[in-house]
């Protein structure tokens, strides 16, 4: 797009974001066995993504991620004849073969929101749950609140991810805070213009 000429949230009356993502250097994986893999494909192609590594099961995924370091796993919530994609995250969160993968940001996408899946995306370890039907700017929407997301990741014997609280609340009784979490491979810069 120009940078001269508005974007379409501008000409709705919305305030556009001011955040630029470079995602051309990301590896990202994406995880779905219908068509709908073609359009996350063009979408992050249109970001400038280089380095997109599709699977339709979750066996093909697991296989990459223990020979593949990712910077982002985009993935549909349900595949089906595909495996558990809450259990995938969950296992990817507690015992990745590649040690730099349990840290990498999960946006799980599903047309089917009803609320236990939701709160199932959230205690597996997923940083977001995205409702179908997707657009660009949703998807880059969420993929900057990852990148900008100050959620540290929480390992106990239950729970291995980032933080389930969306508030920045000080820590209880005067404990400090955890270790700092790796970042992911996404740039983001402040665009002034």
């Amino acid at each position: 797009m120009d940078e001269r000429s508005p974007s379409a949230t501008e000409t709705n009356g919305e305030k556009p974001s001011r955040g630029r993502i470079n995602l051309e250097k990301a590896s990202i994986l994406l995880i779905d066995n219908t068509w709908g893999v073609e359009i996350l494909t063009r979408i992050f192609t249109g970001f400038g993504a280089r380095r997109l590594h599709r699977c339709k099961t979750v066996s093909e995924a697991t296989d990459l991620l223990a020979k593949l370091p990712v910077d982002l796993i985009v993935t549909e919530a349900l595949i089906e004849d595909g495996g558990d994609i809450y259990e995938f995250v969950r296992t990817l969160r507690q015992r990745a073969d590649n040690e730099s993968n349990r840290f990498a940001p999960v946006i799980l996408l599903s047309a089917h929101t009803a609320t236990n899946k939701v709160a199932e995306a959230r205690d597996c370890g997923a940083n977001f749950f995205v409702a179908k039907p997707l657009s660009p700017k949703v998807i880059m929407d969420r993929v900057l609140w990852v990148a900008n997301g100050k959620r540290q990741y929480l390992e106990t014997e239950t729970y291995a991810g980032p933080d389930r609280r969306f508030r920045d609340d000080p820590p209880p009784g005067g404990i400090g805070r955890r270790r700092n979490d790796p970042k992911p491979h996404l740039e983001v810069e402040e665009n002034n213009a």
